[in-house]
């Protein structure tokens, strides 16, 4: 069906910025709205940002809300995590994720999504 493969994280000081991308191979990416979650060490898996099967509507936690934008090109099967302005909280583990769903009243949970990738480690230090 579909696998994702999260790339571009890394260790970045306060205030800085990184760009994540998540690949997805197969046919049928255009079918799927996408999600970002995170997972800090001892913590549960946290939504961060969801946008829809045509990238017409984006979602985002309040505690990211004006600086990550989530983005998709459907072309190269690719969906984006721009982070701005970063902060040590936002140090976590990030996962792409999948959903077959059409209704954004599923995308703010993880079971709301089919299918996941491996994950992408994000530390910032102060």
């Amino acid at each position: 069906q579909v696998q994702l493969v999260e790339s571009g994280g890394g260790l970045v000081q306060a205030g800085g910025s990184l760009r994540l991308s998540c690949a997805a191979s197969g046919r049928t990416f255009s079918d799927y709205a996408m999600g970002w979650f995170r997972q800090a060490p001892g913590k549960e898996r946290e939504f961060v940002a969801a946008i829809t099967w045509n990238g017409g509507n984006t979602y985002y936690a309040d505690s990211v809300k004006g600086r990550f934008t989530i983005s998709r090109d459907n072309a190269k099967n690719t969906v984006y995590l721009q982070m701005n302005s970063l902060k040590p909280e936002d140090t976590a583990v990030y996962y792409c994720a999948a959903s077959p769903s059409r209704y954004s009243d599923f995308f703010y949970y993880t079971s709301g999504y089919r299918i996941w990738g491996q994950g992408t480690q994000v530390a910032v230090s102060s």
